[in-house]
């Protein structure tokens, strides 16, 4: 039988997930089989789902979806202002809030669901600051299946309840959050419990959507450069690999540079690419409002490095100042992302400070979810409000 999952690193292959999802020779991530044929399926999108139409891209997993909540088919949103502005020819956004949940997590908890399903797991976990946990609460809940959260003690309510609501085992875990994801692996083990965290290769498949809908909404023409948000890294490898397929089946003619982004108060991908290391180390003290990004030592940086030097990618780092500045500047053309999503803005502003772009470059930008996710980041910005008394409203408004 051919090997389906296959090391990031070492390219050595098994026939299913390991105990942790890793390889047991050198301890990198394992990626599912790579796609060398297939095309997209022809057909209204508004009657598929996303796994209909790159079916070709799935053989892995079962054709029989009935656990969509509809997920994907998100818009890519053109800002000629913003384009004009930083001199490029053509500047994106990929809105992810439009998701079911929220967030771009919702493409990777399906084909993570589905994949459990087909191994016979009645019980589904992860481990998660916010996104991810909602997201698979809520597809554990569509799925029927007994579902584990397990999040830092000190999580904030406003996230909490939006988990909760789904009625999963919400568990607060008093530790140390980066040791906590080693543990899941071990205890789902132990308990039979099939943990969609953030580097499970069938999680990172579902993240290869975001590729094609961006080749499609593009006339397959790929972007010169696709920034992403980066936190465990299985987003950006992810899309990496759907545009590595789409160019295998002769789809498309080139690949895009891809652009890891993180805060400057957590960024141990940034550190690592800067001092022209091979591997991550974990990030002391971390400390960002970029919360959903905030990974001390990501499971997947090794990964994401590798896939950096191959691909003449690059990775940069924003500060919390300048996060919300690019948080305000996408509220002016009318995007409200999460915090973590407008650092992909402040990058395109990175790389323009660095003579990167070119005025003949397209620019993808991600935004991973809603700035829903996490208001209290409102309290950083000069929010304008006035007040008026009725009768005096006509005359208030024409003096404005």
């Amino acid at each position: 039988m051919e090997d389906l999952l296959i090391c990031t690193n070492c390219k050595e292959g098994y026939n299913k997930e390991t105990v942790d999802f890793r390889c047991q020779l050198c301890g990198e991530p394992l990626d599912v089989k790579e796609i060398k044929e297939g095309t997209i399926k022809e057909g209204n999108p508004l009657k598929q789902s996303i796994l209909d139409r790159y079916q070709d891209f799935y053989p892995y997993l079962s054709k029989a979806n009935t656990l969509s909540l509809g997920e994907g088919f998100t818009p890519l949103v053109s800002s000629q202002s913003l384009a004009k502005e930083y001199g490029v020819s053509g500047l994106y956004f990929k809105d992810e809030s439009s998701n079911p949940t929220w967030s771009f997590k919702d493409r990777g908890t399906i084909t993570g669901i589905i994949r459990a399903k087909d191994l016979g797991y009645f019980k589904i976990g992860t481990v998660s600051t916010g996104n991810m946990a909602t997201s698979v609460a809520a597809y554990g809940a569509r799925a029927g299946l007994e579902t584990y959260i397990l999040v830092k003690k000190d999580m904030a309510e406003e996230k909490l309840k939006p988990i909760s609501i789904y009625n999963p085992h919400l568990i607060r875990v008093d530790g140390d959050y980066g040791k906590l994801y080693y543990e899941s692996l071990k205890l789902g083990h132990e308990n039979q419990i099939y943990f969609i965290n953030s580097d499970s290769p069938f999680r990172v498949e579902g993240y290869k959507t975001i590729a094609f809908e961006i080749a499609e909404q593009l006339d397959f023409m790929p972007p010169d450069y696709l920034i992403v948000p980066t936190s465990a890294g299985g987003n950006f490898r992810g899309i990496e690999k759907g545009f590595r397929e789409l160019k295998n089946v002769g789809i498309i003619d080139r690949l895009p540079k891809m652009v890891a982004v993180q805060a400057t108060g957590c960024c141990p991908i940034y550190t690592a690419y800067k001092a022209g290391k091979e591997k991550i180390s974990r990030f002391e003290r971390p400390k960002t409002i970029a919360q959903a990004i905030e990974n001390p030592y990501p499971p997947s940086g090794n990964q994401v490095l590798r896939l950096i030097k191959d691909g003449r990618g690059l990775a940069l780092s924003v500060t919390d100042e300048e996060i919300i500045r690019a948080q305000a500047r996408l509220a002016s053309i009318g995007i409200f992302g999460q915090v973590a999503s407008a650092t992909s803005l402040a990058a395109v502003e990175k790389l323009r400070e660095n003579n990167i772009l070119k005025a003949t470059d397209k620019v993808v930008a991600i935004i991973t979810a809603s700035g829903l996710k996490y208001t209290a980041a409102l309290d950083k910005h000069s929010l304008k409000m006035e007040t008026c008394k009725m009768e005096d409203l006509g005359q208030y408004i024409k003096s404005r």
